[in-house]
């Protein structure tokens, strides 16, 4: 198992920089750049490159709708070839808020675009000739107002030829989807004791399907992180984040995190915390969160504790984990799970 951690997108970038490069001589394996709709993650992964000289760069995530899947193979050889071959490439639909209220696209086909987007990053980076018509037409046909469009290849030469593509996915189909072509896995909100219930059947599935060329599917979760005897209370942080995935991340009944609360057990709860997230009242929807749900998707506590939620993360097949820091010496909490995988 590998160590990660994720680089706050609304704060400094070039603190975060700093701070990952220290977590870096710590042991941390792979910092993930998120982008909704602040900054661009690949400005900020191209000097996370610049400031490291070992840790992985993970765009988590890239949306399929906003960038053409030319434009997502480019991102890859890109940063691939200014940190020397250290880039991994997290993809996903995003949300209809997000694509449809920011880049004004039509939120469709969130796995035909997905899909679509890992075949042609991975031919683009073999150097292939495209000429591929599906939801994306390169070329672009006269029928479709294309006049000078001739089939290309990548100019550059990419530094790998397989740069790896992991997908953020949570609705059972999509899962099914990932496991069977992607990578690696990013599931959100993960808690490992309710994770195969919920995942169970759409991760064997795609693996069914799987090329074993491809190798075993990487997934990555975790969330916070907290040694000490007090540490417990740490669980608390992370009351904002599943109050704002679960009650304010889409309308009623389009909202894929409050599915999943409800998948886990949490259906009153999550009707509750939506409820109270809508109205604007942010802090009881916070207060609604359950303790369980808190604890089950962190890992605070004293030392003991927290090595045995890493086993249970590592035997719900976590090979990446991902992890925030809590307190003032992050690094020496980054170096002390480090030394436990």
């Amino acid at each position: 198992m590998e160590i990660s951690t994720p680089l706050a997108y609304a704060g400094d970038p070039r603190e975060g920089a700093d701070a990952v490069a220290a977590l870096e001589r710590a042991g941390l394996d792979a910092v993930w750049v998120a982008e909704a709709y602040g900054f661009d993650s690949p400005t900020i992964m191209g000097y996370l490159a610049a400031r490291t000289e070992r840790v992985r760069i993970g765009a988590g995530i890239l949306n399929v709708y906003s960038r053409t899947p030319a434009l997502i193979a480019q991102t890859a050889a890109g940063l691939d070839a200014i940190s020397g071959g250290r880039a991994i490439m997290g993809l996903g639909a995003s949300g209809p808020q997000v694509v449809e209220g920011w880049h004004g696209k039509a939120y469709d086909k969130p796995l035909g675009r997905t899909r679509e987007a890992i075949e042609l990053t991975r031919r683009i980076l073999r150097r292939e000739v495209i000429d591929h018509h599906g939801i994306t037409d390169m070329p672009l046909p006269p029928e479709k107002g294309g006049t000078l469009g001739k089939p290309l290849k990548i100019l550059t030469r990419p530094v790998r030829a397989e740069v790896p593509l992991y997908v953020a996915s949570l609705g059972p189909a999509n899962v099914t989807m990932t496991a069977e072509i992607a990578d690696g896995w990013l599931p959100t909100l993960f808690i490992p004791e309710k994770a195969h219930e919920v995942w169970g059947a759409p991760l064997a599935e795609g693996r069914a399907r799987r090329d074993p060329a491809l190798g075993p599917l990487q997934v990555v979760a975790g969330g916070l992180l907290a040694i000490g005897d007090d540490a417990a209370s740490a669980r608390d942080l992370a009351r904002p984040q599943i109050a704002l995935y679960v009650g304010g991340m889409g309308a009623v009944g389009k909202n894929f995190y409050n599915d999943l609360a409800v998948a886990y057990g949490y259906e009153k709860e999550a009707a509750r915390i939506q409820e109270l997230y809508l109205a604007g009242r942010k802090k009881e929807a916070e207060a609604a969160v359950p303790d369980e749900f808190c604890e089950l998707m962190s890992l605070c506590g004293p030392a003991g504790y927290v090595r045995e939620r890493v086993e249970v993360f590592r035997a719900a097949g976590v090979t990446m984990l991902n992890v925030i820091p809590v307190g003032p010496e992050p690094a020496r909490l980054i170096e002390t799970v480090k030394g436990w995988l």
